[in-house]
């Protein structure tokens, strides 16, 4: 089982299987957040027969973003194999390297990290992974490997994602050693890089080579490596770096030689990868093994009967822990090769180490803040057979801490960190790791190892211990649940005493006054227990911060008590009814009906939470919001949810009648607080508790007392103030009021504060004058243009309020306030109320309707509709200006344009904002409207639609619009539809005429220039008003348009809405010039150069066969529509003087259309519609021919092509001319769509032709035989 040191990843492998779990967060059933370890991989990992897993462990790669903070960017699995293979694989159980390194089992696998060093003296160790065969012992250098592993990594994703072959990679580069001296290895370490002093190497150089051994100058640069087993029981082994390395013998010939074949066989991937062919010939022969450089033993430890079994390295390499079969833990000092410590009875135990930072702030402040910071080492020993997990200090210090845990857990402990980690890359970092961890099989937890620092200053004895000690113990008292108020308060203030550190003291005392089941009585008592034990204290020896906190405490908790027996309804006396303000009730019944129309729409029910109710104010909280600060208490500035909490502790009462009002203000004037925070405070929780506030009736009265008994406080009102200059104080409740959007409830507190101070000036004036004059002050007129604008919101927010049918859209009710209102520019009213308009899906004709009967007392009659008339009518009274019909059309259609660009797919949208838009009288307005509408919403997918009809050549499919437009086929039927009425809009208003639709008109006078531009008015308290700029406002700014490119777009517009409505084949570019293509889609005020003169035969022919087809469509779905019995729209039958129009500008012969079309309608049976057609067209010659045909059409069906031919019809078929009757054969009628129509008709088409056709044309006579064969026919009975 392996761990790995992010606690991210655990490996659980038996034999040939292995389970890999990642750390995943989950919510348990109580609704907390925890992190769990589940299964993402589990299966097979020997390769071999017969090869079994012997060890494993994880090592989490850093990551090399410049943004990293620490955390892995992947962690590898490293597998050793009874085979001697190593294998390397991905936490999904991905193969990234395999490499046999000796044929032996592998023993054990550890690996060495970067540590950051601790000062200048530590040497700077590089990272290392090690593995132990019984007899030999193969290091690799963690820089080549994490470079190995990222790029086989890289290059099996690489694989995975273009579906070929991974490429074997090269083997990797190692070390290897034949340790030598000792009978049985079981474990190992690998201390680093070791250089000995001077005397050390004086000292070992005469003991190994004799009297006349030879020192070198400098010591040689040493590679430590300890291993435990038997003969002898710990052994010490020294590589020098650069004497007698394997990589520069033959071992380095090997690997060279491969790494040649390799980069000149392979022509792509990283340092050569092997070619498959290869790879499968590599894979048939067995590796060859490079046999081991020997490395005698040093020195070790012996003792014959003991064998050692694991070792354990400190995190600061200097010493190391050693179990034995006698269960014994030996202490090892790693640089002297000596053991220094040894516990016994500790039989299977396991080992691990905690290496604890001192923290920051806990040295003596005389101590340099450069020296380095304090490190101490804590080992871990589990004793399995006892069921214990010890901590011991190290290196002779005491237990400092016992664990009662299973008998059956698994310390896990890795003793490395992140791989890939430098001194550079390290910077800054916080490298989040676990040290070490129990893992408990039979539950399935997880559990790490945390020791606190000053575990390790000294012994018991230590005050700063115990002290911490204490403050654990009460921390433990405080967060059970079911503790007697006595206890409590014995025990706390036993170990508030007890406690020496001044600092720790007062930790304790915030635990204890933020504890939320602490009563007051108990905070209060212990409190002015600790106060009284510092002041029997030496003045100089108390902490004078410490002093001061108590004294503050106490206070504020006094205070908290004082209000709440006041707030207790037994205590509060009954006291006289104060008088009320002079005219207030005058002002309540002005606003009366306002407010209870206010009241009404916000009576409705609504989702309130449990933990939200109203309760008493917690001590701890209350001790939380307030603060004393140079012998004054103020208030903590918080969110207004918490200003609201502790306001509604200490003025409630007074508000709801509940509470003494003179003593509540006496005894909040004599604890410190300022007027001014008390005023904040009062108007908190009156604006945010509006629906509770509206319940009361007398809650006004109440609120006018305590204004009044602010306001003579002292220092509440300046004494120098004389009315005619702005007081701060009122300046405040204004400010509190203008910002606040509790509508009812501003206005409410305004007018009490306005009555208040009333009566202030006016004392103040009687007292100065001496005589009954009126007062006349700047004060008095702030509150008039204040309480103005609050009703003027009032009667807005209540508009606003209005329920939304349901299922429809436009978002939440709109919360407005008089200092949102100033800041949304000279449109914000009308902003609101469109959205509004929009939200109750208004349709134009209705707002137009309630518009012009403003004033008439006629109310709709459904209920719904009559309160929104009745509502808006009350908010243009209060809005003259702000809400003007043209304003408010210019917004609702604007509003609707903007709706719809969210939603394209609700083409009312559009439909609507296009209607609202014709509604607007001012020619000025109308046009800027317009103007913004094409450039900013239609003028992009217009243009999409447009060059998407021109790629497919025919009107798009579903999908197709969906992808270039946005929206559906039928959406953009709808979307053409309004951006012809658009751009019709637009024209009309260019242009003085005012032409039906579709006045494809030279360009007259323009209506904008008859009439004057209108100024962007608004009402006189809302003159300040000063945010974005308005609709109207950029309306007026709109430059002038080009009429003629106007109109090019709209024939555009007419070609493509006809070709969506009639799915024709058109590609609408194609119908145009060079000169009228490039004028598409350019700004409309731009001067284009566009088509003139005579355009070419070519183009002007498939113009009139577009619109010629575009006839027919028109006529089928006219014959449908009639034989279904559906009554036609105006819009429907728009479409022949549509085509008409377009042909005058198309240059394609109008004459021509209309022929068409009565020919079509006659085709289609049509024959009234036909008539009045044809009484239009002016070359009756051809059209006579024309309808001569159809007319043989018809009756050659009657004759020759009926089901059901009688006797008398084919009598009079053979006393037919012999030249009609072969004129009849030559007719097909199935080219009518229509053919039986009644033979009354006929006759009537017939006679229609004779006129026509003058009487020397060739086929007079034909139409005169065929006359009387259909009057023969007709007189058939």
């Amino acid at each position: 089982m392996s761990l790995s040191p992010c606690s991210d990843l655990l490996v659980i492998a038996r034999e040939h299987k292995a389970t890999f779990l990642s750390a995943k967060w989950r919510t348990d059933e109580s609704g907390q957040e925890e992190m769990t370890l589940s299964v993402t991989w589990s299966g097979t990992l020997s390769a071999e027969e017969g090869e079994c897993i012997c060890s494993v462990i994880c090592i989490p790669l850093a990551s090399q973003k410049r943004s990293s903070t620490g955390r892995p960017d992947w962690t590898c699995v490293v597998v050793g194999f009874s085979s001697g293979y190593v294998r390397f694989y991905t936490e999904s159980g991905v193969l990234l390297l395999a490499q046999l390194l000796h044929e032996d089992p592998v023993l054990q696998l550890k690996c060495r990290t970067y540590e950051i060093p601790r000062h200048s003296g530590v040497t700077e160790q590089h990272e290392e992974l090690s593995i132990l065969y019984p007899a030999a012992l193969v290091t690799i250098d963690g820089f080549s490997l994490f470079q190995s592993l990222r790029a086989c990594r890289n290059q099996v994703a690489r694989a995975a994602a273009a579906g070929s072959d991974v490429i074997q990679p090269p083997p990797l580069a190692y070390k290897k050693w034949g340790l030598q001296d000792m009978d049985t290895i079981t474990d190992h370490s690998s201390i680093g890089i070791t250089t000995l002093s001077v005397f050390d190497q004086m000292k070992n150089a005469s003991m190994l080579g004799g009297f006349h051994a030879s020192v070198k100058g400098s010591p040689p640069a040493m590679s430590q490596y300890i291993t435990v087993g038997g003969g002898p029981y710990t052994g010490f082994y020294y590589a020098i770096e650069g004497s007698s390395q394997p990589l520069l013998s033959h071992v380095a010939l090997a690997v060279a030689s491969k790494l040649t074949s390799a980069l000149f066989s392979a022509a792509s991937g990283w340092l050569g990868w092997k070619s498959k062919n290869e790879e499968e010939s590599v894979q048939k022969q067995k590796p060859k093994v490079e046999p081991a450089t020997a490395l005698p033993v040093r020195f070790g430890l012996p003792d014959s009967r003991r064998h050692g079994e694991s070792i354990c390295l400190s995190p600061c390499n200097t010493m190391a822990g050693v179990t034995d079969d006698f269960g014994r833990v030996t202490l090892l000092d790693v640089a002297r090769g000596i053991a220094i410590r040894m516990w016994k009875g500790y039989r299977d135990a396991q080992l691990g180490w905690v290496q604890v930072s001192e923290a920051r702030g806990e040295r003596d402040l005389a101590t340099s803040p450069s020296m380095p910071r304090r490190h101490a080492q804590f080992l871990v020993i589990y004793a399995p057979r006892r069921g214990i997990l010890e901590v011991w200090g190290t290196q002779h210090g005491p237990r400092v801490g016992a664990f009662t845990v299973g008998k059956h857990c698994r310390l896990l402990y890795a003793g490395h960190r992140l791989m890939g980690v430098n001194s550079v890359t390290s910077q800054g970092w916080q490298i989040h790791t676990q040290q070490v961890c129990l893992f408990d099989p039979v539950n399935g937890a997880l559990r790490a190892v945390t020791i606190p620092f000053h575990l390790a200053l000294s012994d018991k004895k230590s005050e700063r211990a115990k002290d911490m000690h204490l403050l654990r113990r009460l921390t433990t008292l405080l967060r059970s649940r079911e503790v007697e108020p006595g206890l409590l308060e014995s025990e706390a203030q036993s170990v508030l005493l007890d406690i020496k550190h001044p600092a720790i003291k007062k930790q304790a005392l915030e635990s204890l006054l933020s504890n939320k089941n602490a009563p007051v009585s108990c905070l209060t008592n212990v409190t002015r227990a600790l106060l009284a034990s510092l002041k029997e204290q030496d003045p100089e020896a108390v902490d004078e911060s410490l002093l001061q906190f108590c004294s503050s405490q106490l206070k504020l908790l006094q205070l908290y008590t004082d209000v709440q027996l006041l707030h207790t309804p037994d205590t509060s006396p009954t006291e006289p009814e104060h008088p009320s303000f002079s005219g207030i009730e005058e002002d309540l019944a002005r606003v009366g009906p306002v407010l209870q129309r206010y009241t009404e729409m916000n009576s409705r029910p609504c989702v309130s939470f449990a933990q939200d109710s109203s309760g008493p104010l917690p001590v701890r909280t209350f001790l939380s919001q307030l603060e004393w600060v140079n012998g004054e208490l103020r208030v903590i500035k918080q969110p207004d949810t918490d200003w609201t909490q502790l306001g509604s502790f200490l003025f409630w009462g007074c508000l709801s009648g509940q509470s003494p009002l003179q003593r509540v203000c006496e005894t909040l004037q004599e604890s410190g607080i300022s007027p001014q925070q008390l005023l904040s405070l009062l108007l908190s929780v009156w604006l945010n508790k509006e629906k509770d506030v509206l319940k009361y009736s007398d809650a006004v009265s109440h609120l006018g007392t305590l204004l009044s008994t602010l306001s003579s406080m002292k220092g509440a009102v300046d004494e120098s103030w004389d009315g005619q200059c702005v007081s701060p104080w009122w300046q405040q409740v204004r400010t509190a009021c203008v910002q606040s959007e509790s509508a009812a409830a501003a206005l409410l507190a305004a007018l009490v504060a306005h009555r208040v101070a009333k009566n202030a000036i006016t004392r103040l004036g009687e007292s100065k004058f001496q005589e009954e004059w009126e007062c006349v002050s700047l004060e008095l007129e702030q509150w008039v243009v204040c309480i103005k604008q609050l009703e003027d919101v009032l009667a807005l927010q209540t508009l606003l309020c209005l329920p939304s049918p349901q299922g429809s859209t436009g978002g939440a009710v709109t919360r407005c306030s008089v200092k949102t209102l100033l800041e949304s520019g000279r449109g914000g009213v009308a902003d609101c109320v469109s959205k509004l308009i929009f939200r109750q899906g208004v349709s134009p004709d209705l707002l137009r309707d309630i518009l012009q009967r403003r004033g008439e007392n006629e109310p709709l009659q459904q209920g719904g509709e009559e309160k929104l008339e009745e509502l808006l009518e009350c908010v243009c009274q209060r809005f003259p200006d702000s809400l003007s019909p043209d304003v408010l059309f210019a917004h609702c259609s604007w509003e609707n344009v903007v709706q719809w660009n969210k939603d394209p797919e609700v083409g009312q949208y559009l439909e609507w904002s296009v209607e609202f838009l014709k509604m607007i009288s001012n020619p000025h307005i109308q046009f800027g409207v317009s103007a913004m509408m094409w450039q900013t919403f239609i003028v992009k997918r217009f243009s999409a639609a447009a060059f998407l009809m021109e790629k497919v050549g025919k009107a798009p499919k579903d999908r197709l619009c969906r992808r270039d437009v946005g929206m559906g086929d039928a959406a953009v039927r709808s979307f053409l539809s309004s951006s012809v009425q658009l751009l019709q809009a637009l024209m009309e208003v260019s242009s003085s005429s005012f032409l039906p639709s579709f006045p494809f008109f030279s360009r007259a006078d323009s209506a904008v220039e008859q009439v004057s531009a209108p100024d962007v008015c608004v009402e006189e308290v809302w003159g300040g008003a000063e945010g974005p700029v308005s609709i109207m406002e950029l309306a007026l700014d709109q430059r002038s348009v080009h009429y003629p490119l106007v109109q090019h777009h709209c024939v555009l517009a007419s070609l493509l809405h006809a070709a969506m409505t009639f799915s024709l084949r058109l590609k609408p570019l194609s119908l145009f010039d060079s000169k009228g293509k490039n004028a598409f889609f350019r700004d409309l005020s731009s001067i284009q150069l566009l088509p003139s003169g005579d355009m070419d035969h070519n183009l002007v022919a498939v113009r009139q066969e577009f619109l010629m087809n575009v006839l027919t469509g028109w006529v089928k779905v006219l014959a449908e529509s009639e034989e279904n019995g559906v009554k036609h729209s105006s819009t429907e039958d728009m479409w022949p003087s549509v085509c008409m129009e377009l042909s005058s500008i198309l240059q394609v012969n109008t004459d021509i259309l209309r022929r068409h079309l009565v020919c079509e309608l006659y085709n289609q049976g049509l024959d009234l519609r036909a008539e009045e057609v044809m009484m239009e067209v002016q070359d009756k010659d051809v059209l006579g021919s024309q309808l001569l045909v159809l007319t043989g059409q018809r009756l050659a069906f009657s004759l020759l092509h009926s089901q059901s031919q009688t006797k008398p019809n084919m009598e009079l078929l053979a006393r037919l001319p012999p030249t009609l009757c072969t004129w009849l054969k030559a007719m097909d009628p199935s080219e009518l769509r229509c053919p039986s129509a009644p033979l009354s008709q006929s006759s009537r088409l017939i006679n229609k032709v004779i006129e026509m056709l003058p009487e020397n044309h060739g086929q007079y006579s034909l139409a005169l035989h065929l006359l009387e064969a259909v009057d023969s026919l007709h007189e058939e009975p």
